[in-house]
């Protein structure tokens, strides 16, 4: 670690990032092949070797939370692997732990130092070597705390394991102990602090923080600063791992080393162009869970340029919603999948978005399509949304670049008073 980054790979050119990468595709795609069952048969037909580029990584089907978790359930109901066959590894001196996400998804993880690669994510959050992080994520069944704690001890600190609730507790731990660092979700470091002013508790020990698991928006994160607290996101998943981290720029997310991002079409496995937003897909080289093209479920956007701290990677919006827009219409669900095969029916159009309007039981549905040939084109588009859908629809073609950049295919906005 240097006074500035966490390791050199921040700073490698994005070329060399790139080539590394996808250099290390193809083993990766092979191994998974050879000793994930599930991956196996997602996979099947693929020739690892020729997976050397983005194109070609593209052309790879997406695997979606929904899907890992009935091929986990389908594999329990057997009596067979509680995984579903996406981990490479079994209970033993190769897995340390298995943890339970909703659902529940069972996660396992493996015995690698900094496993979740989140001290790089601390590095940027100011954590250091020398100090005493407070983990007040829960370490109750689910990875969170774990998550954190590994990165914390790659950086160097000691965690002080405190888990959720017991206010009082904590504050008084906090004020003997006098941490430097909080990790844990925005919302309970507030009622911490705001619990502190309250009852005259020492936290001033606390000068930084790494929030994740729910939103920290920039009114809260001002809040915090004006209590002393510099905080900062990350935005990690149980599934793969650290994803992006927030740097002292407070310009977007960058991007892991570790993951290779992609962001997709809702309901799809298209890439879309940076600035976009869709839904965040992620390779993970972990050989010990490699999942390859997870669909996150999760909304964002590329953002132009790199991070002013001097860091390479490319950056992220954050968070900006779920990409599972699913809705259930006079009886018949339409899934984002659907309007995109519709709209794949068409190249003359550019973007789509299914509105459902109306109060309930009144159900109407409309496909506002961005076109700049609209002769025809609602006649056609209506007779495609009966053929996929089974459902009535009314299209309405609407001038290029007027429906929002907001990743939604289908915007349910219907009365429910």
């Amino acid at each position: 670690m240097s006074a500035e980054f966490f390791d050199a790979l921040e700073t490698r050119a994005p070329a060399e990032r790139d080539a590394a990468l996808l250099a290390a595709l193809p083993a990766h795609i092979a191994r998974a092949q050879q000793h994930s069952p599930a991956f196996a048969q997602i996979l099947q037909g693929v020739d690892a070797g020729a997976v050397t580029t983005g194109a070609a990584l593209a052309r790879l089907p997406v695997t979606r939370k929904s899907e890992l978790l009935a091929r986990q359930q389908a594999s329990r109901a057997a009596g067979k692997d509680a995984f579903g066959g996406f981990a490479t590894t079994t209970y033993g001196a190769l897995m340390q732990r298995v943890f339970a996400s909703p659902g529940p998804i069972y996660e396992p993880e493996g015995v690698a130092a900094d496993y979740w690669r989140t001290g790089r994510a601390l590095f940027a959050a100011g954590f250091r070597a020398g100090e005493l992080a407070h983990n007040a994520f829960s370490y109750h069944m689910t990875p969170g705390a774990f998550i954190m704690e590994s990165g914390a001890r790659a950086v160097g600190c000691t965690v002080f394991p405190a888990g959720t609730g017991q206010t009082e507790q904590q504050l008084q731990a906090i004020a003997e102990l006098r941490p430097a660092g909080y990790m844990g979700t925005p919302s309970f470091l507030r009622i911490l602090l705001e619990k502190a002013a309250e009852a005259g508790a020492d936290v001033r020990s606390l000068s930084k923080a790494m929030v994740s698991g729910e939103a920290c928006p920039p009114s809260l994160r001002d809040w915090f600063a004006e209590r002393g607290v510099a905080a900062f996101q990350s935005y990690a998943t149980a599934d793969v791992g650290l994803i992006a981290y927030e740097t002292a720029a407070r310009e977007g997310l960058v991007l892991d080393e570790g993951v290779l991002v992609e962001i997709v079409r809702p309901g799809t496995g298209d890439v879309l162009p940076e600035g976009e937003v869709g839904e965040v897909v992620v390779t993970v080289f972990n050989p010990d869970y490699p999942l390859i093209r997870f669909g996150t479920g999760d909304l964002s956007a590329i953002l132009p340029g790199a991070c002013p701290t001097g860091r390479t990677n490319t950056r992220i919006k954050g968070w900006m919603g779920r990409a599972d827009q699913t809705t259930k219409i006079r009886g018949m669900f339409v899934h984002p999948g659907q309007v995109a095969e519709i709209v794949k029916r068409f190249p003359e159009i550019a973007r789509a978005r299914l509105v459902v309007s109306g109060a309930m039981a009144d159900d109407r549905m409309t496909l506002r399509v961005e076109s700049a040939a609209a002769e025809g084109l609602a006649q056609r588009v209506g007779d495609a949304i009966r053929d996929v859908t089974k459902l009535r629809g009314d299209v309405e073609v609407v001038s290029l670049g007027s429906l929002p950049n907001d990743g939604k295919v289908i915007e349910d906005a219907r009365s429910y008073e």
